[in-house]
């Protein structure tokens, strides 16, 4: 009760924090969270999750910032995917069809499920290469009259 009224009063004892052991990380920026490719694949993982949402873990792939979501360490042979070149990648990535598999420094390697492109479009990883495909939305007879009914 003391406590409250000394507040109430105005009167109460102000001592400021001392920043010796504060334990307290600011906010993350994207632009500190670029992926350092000369790492284990166990190091790789971390620091995906470690962004994981955000800001989000992120590689140039081309000339497009791509940002890595859901990664998990595999412990199984090379799969059978696609090869795509990350810059600062010491080998280029795999598109399988479980997603990206990326390689740390030790050979061993990370699989990543979801990437993010600039446009803020997020993909699953394993449709990198198909992403620009377009499918056309047929709707059925059921379908077109509830159209225009909401229309």
């Amino acid at each position: 009760v003391e406590a409250v009224h000394l507040i109430a009063d105005g009167k109460a004892p102000r001592i400021p924090q001392p920043k010796e052991g504060a334990t307290y990380e600011g906010i993350q920026k994207k632009e500190n969270a670029e992926i350092s490719w000369n790492q284990p694949a166990a190091a790789l993982h971390n620091w995906i999750r470690g962004h994981d949402k955000v800001p989000g873990a992120w590689a140039k792939i081309g000339d497009q910032v791509v940002t890595f979501y859901g990664s998990s360490l595999v412990d199984a042979s090379v799969p059978a995917g696609e090869e795509l070149a990350i810059k600062g990648a010491s080998r280029p990535g795999l598109v399988t069809k479980n997603g990206l598999v990326i390689f740390g420094n030790d050979g061993k390697m990370v699989l990543v499920r979801n990437l993010q492109f600039e446009d803020g479009r997020m993909i699953p990883a394993s449709k990198y290469f198909s992403a620009d495909e377009t499918a056309a939305l047929e709707l059925t007879e059921e379908e077109k009259k509830m159209a225009e009914d909401i229309r």
